[in-house]
């Protein structure tokens, strides 16, 4: 699961309201059609979405899109549990009554892509010239595709960012530019008799993957290389042990049992010198309530490894269309006008990161984040790569394959022959999966 389905739900940039499921929109969900099951001009265009940041603020913009397409709109909230089991239910039956559909591209995009739940938008984007589908950053861009057809439309994004304590590196030449220089720093830092830790991150067996993935590309590797498990090359096996030794050597006690919940309050009460997580998290370091660095807190953009810095920049959040929708013209409509460059624009300004290179490139669009944390976010989505976690049918059987050697580094065991076994289970998981060769 992304950051933002595990966060976002409850601050989001410092504005998302918590979450229980609402709708917007009036009248019932059984669809209204006229004879052979034509839509009448009474149906709602039926948006189910996770309960997000974006998808209240779309929400709260409904009436203009309405007018634009002459047709009622109803927009269902849910949380990604809930999201989830309503399209299990729904399009396991053919459902009519769902029309654009919220969706993570690199969770669960490739399984609906396999049941034929989404709508190929292929040449929708390609001849659509005011749509720009170019326009798109290629790491989401590049997510969006499944088996050679677009499925989806990125519309929130996420890299990592690194957090550090401008008070503390001010003697170390700031922030650190290499991994190199982070682990040489974190270890100085470090005085674990007084409860201070110079790195702090997600240690969890399956959670951590995602985080550790921009370790993985910056070392050189990749969960699948060339259709094969790559987790078992020399790159994932640096990889692999310079993370176990970096949280090994100066984090906290207990970091394998750590997801996002866990690490971030270290760093946000000033326990630790330096943290590698979702961009999407930040305002948590800004906020008073919860946060005693919100004066002292940096922002940085990824360190660089042996193959250089390269992130991920994903797509936490996409748009497709139910393949049994009956509305799929008004439903690409909504994509284009939610996904369009003014829209990106004007939610950006908000603080809600987009997908789209010239709203990146325009800095009215960056003005609501901390600037530091703007030309971050800026660099590691021009060298980010669209994945985070394996691309595979079973996400989360891979991401607890992936994740084995991680926690044996952690525990400051030999991560070879842990390495050497998960890469056997992996490869032998990837064959069985049978999907990874449309990534």
């Amino acid at each position: 699961m992304s950051t933002s389905s595990q966060l976002l739900s409850r601050r989001s940039f410092g504005r998302l309201a918590a979450g229980a499921a609402g709708a917007v929109g009036t009248g019932a969900l059984t669809a209204c059609t006229t004879g052979g099951g034509k839509p009448s001009g009474d149906t709602p265009l039926r948006i189910m979405a996770i309960n997000h940041v974006w998808s209240q603020a779309i929400r709260r913009r409904t009436e203009e899109f309405e007018e634009r397409i002459g047709r009622r709109v109803t927009m269902t909230l849910l949380t990604a549990d809930q999201l989830a089991s309503s399209y299990n239910v729904k399009l396991n039956a053919s459902g009519t009554d769902v029309d654009v559909m919220m969706v993570r591209a690199l969770q669960e995009q490739l399984l609906f892509a396999h049941n034929g739940w989404l709508t190929d938008l292929g040449d929708r984007v390609a001849q659509d010239e005011e749509f720009a589908w170019s326009d798109f950053q290629k790491g989401p861009r590049d997510a969006s595709v499944s088996g050679g057809k677009v499925l989806s439309v990125p519309v929130v994004t996420e890299r990592p960012a690194l957090y550090y304590r401008k008070d503390l590196v001010a003697d170390h030449g700031g922030p650190p530019p290499t991994l190199e220089q982070l682990m040489a720093t974190a270890q100085d830092l470090t005085d674990k008799r007084k409860g201070f830790y110079g790195f702090v991150g997600r240690g969890q067996r399956s959670g951590a993957v995602s985080q550790w993935s921009s370790f993985l590309y910056s070392h050189g590797g990749d969960f699948v290389v060339g259709g094969r498990s790559g987790i078992g090359t020399p790159e994932a096996l640096a990889a692999y042990e310079y993370y176990g030794r970096l949280l090994a050597s100066t984090g906290p006690p207990g970091a394998t049992n750590m997801s996002l919940e866990q690490a971030m309050p270290i760093f946000a009460q000033g326990k630790a010198a330096f943290y590698i997580d979702a961009d999407a998290i930040y305002s948590s370091f800004l906020d008073p309530q919860v946060s005693t660095v919100r004066e002292t807190v940096g922002f940085a953009p990824f360190p660089a490894g042996p193959a250089g810095a390269r992130p991920h920049n994903i797509p936490s959040w996409s748009l497709g269309i139910s393949r049994f929708s009956l509305l799929r013209d008004d439903a690409w409509e909504f994509i284009r006008w939610a996904a369009g460059p003014e829209m990106t624009a004007e939610l950006q300004k908000d603080g809600i990161p987009g997908a789209r290179t010239s709203v990146w490139s325009d800095p009215s669009s960056l003005a609501s984040f901390p600037p530091d944390l703007a030309e971050a976010m800026r660099l590691n989505a021009e060298r980010g790569l669209g994945h985070d976690r394996p691309r595979v049918l079973q996400v989360g059987r891979a991401r607890d394959i992936v994740g084995r050697p991680l926690v044996a580094g952690i525990l400051g065991n030999d991560v070879r022959p842990v390495a050497r076994d998960a890469d056997a289970e992996f490869a032998g998981f990837l064959v069985r999966d049978n999907r990874h060769k449309e990534s």
